[in-house]
């Protein structure tokens, strides 16, 4: 018998209320399978015996198993939109041919959804306890080193990326476009330099941030301003290349957006 203990700010569905924090044990029987696996939820914080439930692994599921390849979560991957985790590689193939969640259907980003997922360390590490082995395995049957094993870094060299991380400005390298923002509306001051020059990996959401540095009292009112190309009010995620294939693929630079005050319709 295997016992191991995982230590996780994790309430279980439908369990107390308020939640509290609980503690994982998983111990794994000698017959094999799922059905002979129990985890042992124990609420260390309610007196000195505490509170103890024994549960079939497999009613966690739901909860650590891919949505897409039914299979637990390998290198979990978290979108950041709607919060639903799959494993990297499931979720990166998806993402090749559609921009939207594989659970909930949200439109993640409208042409780089993947600038938008994050690796969930803290639901892979409660996998890796849960189900032992997981991850070497998965690798070894590819025939690729596991993450973990690979030799660790020294902090002196950790520093010395940091700082090369620091020097160096990479939207510099990026495709570049020339904008010229203009605004038609009295109730806001017009820029006192309209053209400029960003990467065209920026959102329209940066530019609204910028204009309400520049016109309103700081970036947090981003929300009051719209911008509008060819009349046409620009989406929030929207990136500036996205705009001017779509709106300004056949004019001459630099495209040309407007900016109001914000029109609840």
């Amino acid at each position: 018998m295997v016992v191991m203990w995982v230590k996780a700010e994790r309430v279980l569905k439908g369990g107390l209320n308020p939640p509290l924090p609980v503690r994982y044990l998983l111990t794994t029987g000698c017959g094999g399978g799922q059905d002979h696996n129990t985890v042992a939820v124990q609420i260390p914080s309610l007196g000195n015996k505490g509170m103890e439930r024994r549960i079939k692994l497999r009613t966690l599921n739901e909860h650590i198993v891919c949505a897409i390849c039914s299979g637990y979560l390998v290198d979990a991957t978290t979108v950041t939109e709607c919060l639903h985790t799959f494993c990297k590689s499931c979720l990166v193939k998806h993402l090749e041919e559609r921009n939207t969640c594989p659970t909930c259907d949200i439109v993640i980003h409208q042409s780089h959804p993947l600038n938008y997922i994050s690796f969930d360390r803290t639901m892979q590490d409660i996998v890796c306890k849960l189900v032992p082995m997981l991850q070497e395995d998965f690798y070894r049957a590819r025939g690729e080193v596991c993450p973990k094993d690979l030799p660790q870094a020294n902090e002196e060299e950790l520093q010395q990326d940091d700082k090369a991380v620091n020097d160096t400005d990479y939207h510099r390298l990026d495709e570049q476009v020339n904008i010229c923002l203009e605004c038609k509306y009295p109730t806001l001051a017009p820029l006192k330099r309209r053209f400029i020059r960003c990467s065209a990996q920026a959102t329209i959401t940066h530019l609204k941030k910028f204009l309400a540095l520049k016109v309103l009292e700081g970036p947090q009112k981003y929300r009051e301003i719209d911008i509008m190309c060819n009349d046409e009010m620009l989406g929030k995620d929207h990136t500036l290349k996205f705009v001017q294939v779509t709106r300004w693929r056949f004019r001459s630079p630099p495209l040309k957006l407007c900016y109001r005050p914000r029109i609840d319709i």
